[in-house]
Order: C-alpha cells, then sequence, then structure tokens
C-alpha cells in the first residue's frame, strides 16, 4: 500500500463514524470521481481499502488523493442526497454504475416534426418529453414501431430533411418519400410535403394521448385493419395484428397502471433518524419531492406541516405520464425505495388525509396497500416481463 493511500485509510479510520452518509472521492486536482452512499460509511469506506486488484473499488481507491463524507438523518436521506450529487456533477466512476438496465423511456422529441423512441436514459435539456419508466426494453421498441406505423408517424434521423406541404417553397416541386414506410403509406411523409405540419402534429397529439392512457386511437385503427383482414380471408395476418393488439392493450393497461402508481405516491412520508439523525417529514406529489421539514413535534408544527401540503396540492399539475428528464428519474428512485422497502409504507399518510390523525385510520391503511399492490404490479411489466434484479444497496 503506498504512502497515499495509507493516509486516506489512515483518515478513515480515525475520522469515520458508522452513521448512514453519503461520500466522496476526489482526484488530483479535486474533481469528483465517485460518490457513493450507506448506512454505515465507516464500514463501506474501509471495504474500498480492502478490495482486491481489479475490482472497481480498488480503481477507484487508487485514483482518489481525497475522501469526504457527511452524514444524513437516515438510509432514504443518503439516497436522496447521492442521487443529487451524481445528477449535479456526473462522476467518473458513477456513470455506469448507476444505469439501471431494466428501465428505458419512450422519448417524443420536441422538434419541428417530432418523433417517438426508445431511450435508454432520459437526456437533460428540454429537447423531449418522456415517458416511463418502463421495463422490457423489446416490448417498448416493439409498442414504438406499431404507435409509428398506426399513426403514420416518421422514424428518419433527426437530420433528415423535411419539407412540409405547408412550407413556403418558391419552386413548387413533387418529393418522393425518402424511406419505404413513406413509400407503402406507413407514414405521413413530412420529409416529402405528404402533410402540413397541423396535420402531422395532430397525430403527435393522438400518440402523446395513448402514452398518457387517455386514448386507445390506435388499438382502434388495429382492430379495424383486423376486421378487413378477417373479410377479406386473410386469416394469417388477421392472426398477428391480433397479436399486436393484444401486446397494446397489455401495454396501455399497464400505462394507466403507471398513473394510478404516480398518484398514489402522493402522500407525506416520515422517516425516523437513524445514528442520531432527526426525524424528517418529506411531502410528495406524483413520485417527486416537494418539501423536506422536521418531523412535527407540537401541534404548531403538526399545523404548519398541514398548511404546506396544503399549498402544494393546490398549485394546479398535469396529470399526465410524461415526465422531464430529472422528474422521471426522481420518480423512479422514490418508486425503487419503496419496493425494497415496503415497511416503509407504515410512515407514509395520503396527502388527501389529514396527515396529524390520519396515520392510523382505515384510510391510510387501504391507500398504503393499494400502493404497494400497484407497485407490484408496475413492477413486473407490461405482459408481466420481469425486469432485470435490481442494484443491491451498498453497505
Amino acid at each position: 500500500m503506498d504512502s497515499r493511500v495509507a493516509t486516506l485509510l489512515s483518515h478513515v479510520r480515525a475520522q469515520a463514524e458508522n452513521r448512514p452518509g453519503v461520500y466522496r472521492m476526489l482526484g488530483p486536482a479535486g474533481e469528483l470521481l465517485y460518490v457513493g452512499k450507506s448506512v454505515r460509511v465507516r464500514t463501506r469506506l474501509l471495504s474500498y481499502f480492502r478490495a482486491d486488484e481489479g475490482e472497481k473499488a480498488a480503481e477507484i481507491i487508487a485514483q482518489a488523493h481525497r475522501v469526504e463524507w457527511e452524514y444524513t438523518a437516515s438510509e432514504f436521506a443518503a439516497l436522496l442526497h447521492e442521487f443529487r450529487l451524481i445528477k449535479g456533477h456526473r462522476p467518473l466512476y458513477n456513470v455506469e454504475h448507476k444505469k439501471d438496465r431494466a428501465h428505458c423511456f419512450l422519448q417524443l422529441t420536441r422538434e419541428a416534426v417530432p418523433r417517438l423512441r426508445v431511450v435508454a436514459q432520459p437526456g437533460g435539456g428540454g429537447t423531449a418529453e418522456y415517458f416511463g419508466p418502463f421495463h422490457g426494453r423489446h416490448t417498448m421498441a416493439e409498442v414504438v414501431r406499431a404507435v409509428n406505423d398506426l399513426l403514420e408517424l416518421r422514424d428518419c434521423p433527426s437530420d433528415t430533411p423535411m419539407r412540409l406541404a405547408d412550407q413556403f417553397q418558391l419552386f413548387a416541386m413533387k418529393d418522393d418519400p425518402r424511406c419505404m414506410r413513406g413509400q407503402t403509406a406507413r407514414c405521413l411523409s413530412p420529409c416529402a410535403s405528404g402533410c402540413t405540419q397541423a396535420e402531422y402534429l395532430a397525430q403527435v397529439a393522438l400518440a402523446r394521448a395513448f402514452l398518457n392512457g387517455g386514448s386507445d386511437r390506435p388499438l382502434v385503427i388495429l382492430r379495424e385493419r383486423m376486421a378487413m383482414a378477417a373479410r377479406r380471408l386473410q386469416f394469417e395476418y388477421a392472426a398477428e395484428l391480433r397479436d399486436r393488439a393484444e401486446r397494446l392493450e397489455n401495454v396501455q393497461a399497464w400505462i394507466v397502471e403507471l398513473g394510478r402508481t404516480l398518484r398514489r405516491l402522493s402522500l407525506v412520508y416520515t422517516v425516523r433518524g437513524q445514528g442520531g439523525g432527526e426525524d424528517r417529514a418529506y411531502v410528495l406529489r406524483r413520485g417527486r419531492i416537494r418539501a423536506e421539514v422536521p418531523a412535527p413535534r407540537t401541534q404548531e408544527e403538526q399545523a404548519a406541516l398541514e398548511a404546506r401540503v396544503r399549498d402544494i396540492f393546490a398549485l394546479p399539475e398535469p396529470e399526465a405520464i410524461g415526465l422531464r428528464a430529472q422528474e422521471a428519474q426522481e420518480v423512479m428512485l422514490i418508486a425503487k425505495w419503496f419496493r425494497l422497502h415496503p415497511d416503509e409504507l407504515e410512515g407514509t399518510v395520503p396527502a388527501s388525509a389529514r396527515t396529524g390523525e390520519a396515520a392510523a385510520s382505515e384510510e391510510a391503511a387501504e391507500a398504503r396497500a393499494e400502493l404497494a399492490r400497484t407497485l407490484e404490479r408496475t413492477v413486473e411489466g407490461p405482459g408481466g416481463e420481469a425486469p432485470e434484479p435490481p442494484n443491491a444497496v451498498a453497505g
């Protein structure tokens, strides 16, 4: 063990405590290499110095010139703090570690002529609308292909030149569609004056409504084609369309279930402090934390929390599933927390109830049970497709 690593080890042994917290590994110029969390910070940090050569932990500690940590009130608080640090700094060694390959998202771009596609992770910058998180990339890719075909949306690269029918053209010309889908009438061909922008955006709106569980237009089109194929005695084609319809129905049912999960993740969650940390109350609306305060101990503090909850839920907010990148990631984090720690639901009270009196009420108990059931159903994915096992919580 070289002197630099030995100095880091001595520092951890002398200063670190076994309490919940977040730790950071920094490089020679102070750059953030890695962020981690643990319910026992000291034990977790010491494990890095025992890692075998070739392991990721050994590689990180070999590059680290400084180790910092801070304690949090609970494991849940550590989870949130770690998430926010990684989101804000994108440390080198966290990028691959934090990808959840069980999830994917549907991305509806905000281009002049939008596209619907499957992506592994949400991107930043507000350049798209995201739906999810979903499980089963293969299934969702099939859904996107079906929706694109049924609503005749483009799936070409972003740099494909568009020539809409209502675009001003100095010299009018008739273009041929640039792809086979356009030539076979499975795309509106906005690249070849096949539609106006308004006509195309109307189809995009139908896709958005379907993904929010508010429209079944793609299913209606598919059933019409299935009936026509049966009338023409094209039974094999009709059976293929029936299978597609079943997949779409499963996904739409699952989307509706996901919407219920988001609505039920509107609650007040009291987290008991660990290792000397204080109790904290978190106000969640649609799976996102909107406020965090010390857990009330007096009637005045309880009244202040209830007023805060009323103010948060008085603000208008769309009930759509579509989320911005940061929102989708936070919802995924919170949902996974309650799936992995179902006992923590006992510390929740639905935001629609009075937080001071409803903790033991039948209404609160039923809301917890419903949330647990929807989380279990949602995690299976459409058609019961099971996701990969979640990452274990370190430490």
